[in-house]
């Protein structure tokens, strides 16, 4: 890098304050048209407050700038298993923008809504006939929300029935880690079941865990192997002749749409998450959608609220909010996050029965096709045709040239792919966990496989080059430990 090139590279790395010359200024304000106020006491009042000065035109393009250096799904390859994050049509964004359903208020009168009524009511039915499952409630904000509602919908029906002594949650080794969580918010106890040679569900420590104090079993299907389990029927059928609940984390349903539908499986209760399987812009914390779903021996414990219909005698329909007659009771304000239910609602409707199979088509066949790309450079722990991911293992890296997964996942930056998700599922070592999704080209696939096999000759061959990875980025590794027992959270200026 030159001189000069290294001087532009430090100007982009400027923060605003860094960028402030006194007496500039980047906005003037209108005149003042409401009568000036006394200000508040001085004891609440600071005597200074550095702000950056900068012009209008410097700031529009620091802010451009620093968009730029954020990775997104709109720049290239995101493949970050069990999180599908796929590309998100941006007609959806914009029927989701609409004034009649984005200036909306969720306390106006239901007279005045009834056709984003109609619209919840309408997703509650595909819903139900994408799952085979009748009971739908949008309520919950996002994944775990729904996780921690088919929980406490769980609790509900065994306090009911009589028996709080059901408390055991049995919860695979390859769910989500979400699960547990859930599990003990709800006030269960998590027994965890052990994965058999094939990555399935070990039908012997089934048998061994089951007792009069099973509450369920929450189980991720496909499961974060990336690997529909071949003993699920014979699992649900253990539980459910226990009495105990089968709760469904449907998080990786993308690779089971309009082909499997788990209410036929005979699961009791699911959640979905709307904002990875039916379009909403993902990453940075949200917004998330986590309707939860169930069959007949939980419906009546579904939050609230849900959306019926009554229709009148000359046709006239009408949609109103209610409650489940043994509703659990709300998971959030008003009733979940509407733009995000707007959005799945119009990716459902545009795609109809024959896209939404199709989603599931394209997502198994891209996992499988990078699988038999990478299948002998990486190891593959489970070697079996996947689902919507693959799972495999940088070991065979780490052992002969002390090339980790993280090393890996840092070199993949420099050829402008996100990493995949690592050191995950915790019963796979050195996991890289990929999801290419159903949105992705024959072209960035092959370009991500030529990729990953240049990764693993290098490390062959010059294994530094993986340890100091990325080169090609504004900051550099960091020291990970010390980023999280010393983080800088707060801008200082400069001595």
């Amino acid at each position: 890098m030159t001189a000069l090139q290294q001087k532009f590279d430090e100007g982009r790395r400027r923060l605003l304050m860094d960028r402030s010359v006194p007496g500039r200024v980047g906005a003037t304000l209108p005149p003042l048209d409401v009568p000036e106020q006394d200000l508040p006491p001085d004891s609440l009042l600071r005597t200074e407050l550095a702000l950056p000065e900068v012009s209008e035109g410097e700031l529009v393009r620091y802010f451009s700038q620093i968009s730029q250096s954020n990775f997104s799904i709109d720049h290239n390859f995101y493949p970050l298993g069990s999180c599908t994050m796929k590309y998100n049509p941006k007609i959806n964004d914009e029927i989701a923008s609409i004034p009649g359903l984005a200036a909306i208020h969720p306390l106006q009168p239901e007279s005045t809504v009834q056709g984003a009524l109609k619209l919840m009511y309408e997703l509650q039915g595909y819903l139900a006939a994408i799952t085979g499952m009748p009971g739908v409630s949008l309520a919950p904000m996002a994944g775990a929300d729904g996780e921690l509602a088919g929980m406490l919908m769980t609790r509900a029906y065994h306090l009911e029935r009589g028996e709080p002594n059901r408390k055991n949650v049995l919860i695979p080794d390859s769910a989500h880690g979400t699960n547990p969580a859930s599990a003990a918010m709800a006030g269960f106890d998590v027994v965890t079941l052990p994965s058999d040679a094939n990555g399935d569900t070990d039908l012997e420590a089934l048998r061994a865990s089951v007792s009069e104090d099973l509450a369920g079993l929450m189980i991720t299907l496909p499961s974060t192997l990336g690997l529909f389990d071949a003993n699920i029927v014979e699992v649900c059928r253990i539980v459910r002749d226990a009495g105990g609940i089968v709760y469904g984390d449907g998080a990786n349903l993308n690779a089971l749409l309009g082909r499997v539908k788990l209410g036929d499986l005979a699961f009791d209760v699911i959640h979905s998450n709307l904002h990875k399987t039916f379009t909403q812009p993902h990453g940075g914390g949200g917004p998330g959608a986590g309707p939860v779903i169930s069959g007949p021996r939980l419906r009546q414990y579904m939050p609230s609220p849900v959306v019926t219909r009554e229709t009148d005698a000359d046709g006239t329909e009408t949609y109103s909010l209610s409650s489940p007659e043994k509703t659990i009771g709300r998971m959030g304000a008003f009733h979940g996050n509407f733009g995000a239910l707007v959005r799945a609602y119009a990716y459902i409707s545009t795609l109809g029965n024959a896209g939404i199979a199709q989603i599931s088509d394209d997502a198994v066949v891209n996992a499988n096709y990078i699988l038999s790309g990478l299948k002998g450079y990486y190891d593959l722990p489970y070697d079996r045709t996947c689902m919507h991911e693959v799972v495999f293992s940088a070991r065979n890296l780490k052992r002969a040239y002390g090339v980790s997964a993280l090393d890996v996942a840092k070199r993949l930056i420099d050829y402008g792919i996100h990493p995949p998700t690592m050191y995950f599922p915790l019963i796979v070592e050195e996991a890289l966990m990929i999801e290419p999704t159903e949105t992705e080209s024959k072209e960035t696939l092959d370009y991500f496989i030529e990729v990953m096999r240049t990764i693993a000759q290098e490390a062959a061959e010059n294994p530094e080059l993986l340890h100091d990875a990325p080169h090609d980025t504004l900051n550099s590794r960091v020291d990970e430990a010390r980023a999280a027992r010393q983080p800088d959270l707060r801008w200082r200026p400069a001595p």
